[in-house]
């Protein structure tokens, strides 16, 4: 009976921010000004590090790897979200559902993992320089990141397969932008507790762990900066990670919030503004605080910018 219900789900509706169609124009302009924002910052930081040898380092190549992160995270959920406030249209095909849901739980995990690698390299950067070409050479991070998304290839499968195997008898009615787990749990008519109960052991390991790696290596970044005896070499060197810790205070803010707690303080409006701020946000701000909170970044996208331009008119 169960497997008859869910087969006979064809397509869901994305009921999305509003109904309005006036307001639906207004964030369609919104909206896509952001993502065009997103595309923009994190391409120009992917093709400024990757064409400049001398930003080929472990740092800028982590920074390389967030910026795809950020620009994939977006597009999995935004480009439909603004198809359906231009076109009215709610629908979605039960496969493209999965297919988004999969792709976004990849993505989401990325993000948590790569940050917290980042406040690794800042770590060993500052608390350990004299080892840091040792501990973070190129083979290292490249390990590391190939792990990465590994384990979050993992966990997206492990959910994807178990929202999959739900019925949804009782309405296709998704109150929200995209196809996210919490909504698709919340109208499934099937036994969930296994959904929610792994979703929240995988959560805890794969978002919290991160989070306290981030805190350990700040506490320790910290205690290190407060021992420098110059105060310019205080600021300089927590310029160095004060873009990250912007970064990380964002993200993780609304995405704790959003899959840490339990399903019965489920909560539509809140759920709608955290979504947005992870989803569309903060994906677009990142390359911009990088580039406007480390000089050494925006010193290095300024002297690359002006050849990069001059290649495209034909002047080299």
């Amino acid at each position: 009976m169960d497997q008859k219900n869910q087969t006979a789900i064809t397509e869901f509706l994305l009921l999305g921010l509003t109904t309005r169609v006036e307001l639906s124009n207004l964030l369609f302009v919104v909206f896509l000004f952001m993502y065009l924002m997103n595309l923009l910052g994190n391409g120009t930081m992917i093709s400024v590090i990757s064409g400049t040898s001398k930003l080929h380092t472990p740092m800028y190549f982590l920074l390389c790897n967030l910026s795809f992160v950020d620009m994939s995270f977006s597009s999995v959920t935004v480009p439909k979200m603004l198809s359906n406030l231009i076109s009215g249209k709610k629908n979605i095909s039960y496969a493209n559902c999965i297919t988004q849901l999969y792709f976004f739980i990849i993505f989401a995990t990325a993000e948590c993992l790569l940050l917290s690698l980042m406040a690794y390299d800042r770590y060993v950067a500052i608390c350990k320089p004299l080892y840091y070409i040792i501990i973070m050479n190129k083979k290292v991070c490249l390990i590391m990141t190939t792990i990465l998304f590994i384990i979050s290839f993992l966990n997206s499968v492990l959910h994807t397969l178990l929202v999959s195997r739900l019925a949804f008898c009782n309405s296709n009615n998704i109150q929200h932008f995209f196809c996210d787990f919490a909504p698709l749990i919340h109208i499934s008519c099937t036994d969930t507790s296994i959904n929610e109960l792994l979703a929240f052991i995988v959560g805890t390991v794969l978002i919290i762990t991160p989070f306290l790696i981030i805190l350990i290596s700040y506490v320790y970044i910290i205690t290190t900066i407060l021992k420098i005896k110059s105060t310019g070499g205080r600021r300089k060197t927590f310029s160095t990670c004060s873009s990250h810790l912007s970064v990380v205070t964002l993200f993780y803010g609304t995405f704790i919030f959003m899959y840490l707690r339990p399903q019965s303080s489920y909560s539509l409006e809140k759920d709608m503004i955290a979504s947005v701020m992870y989803n569309v946000v903060s994906p677009m701000l990142n390359p911009y605080i990088y580039s406007l909170r480390n000089r050494e970044v925006v010193l290095k996208v300024r002297n690359v910018l002006p050849r990069t331009i001059c290649f495209s008119k034909g002047k080299y």
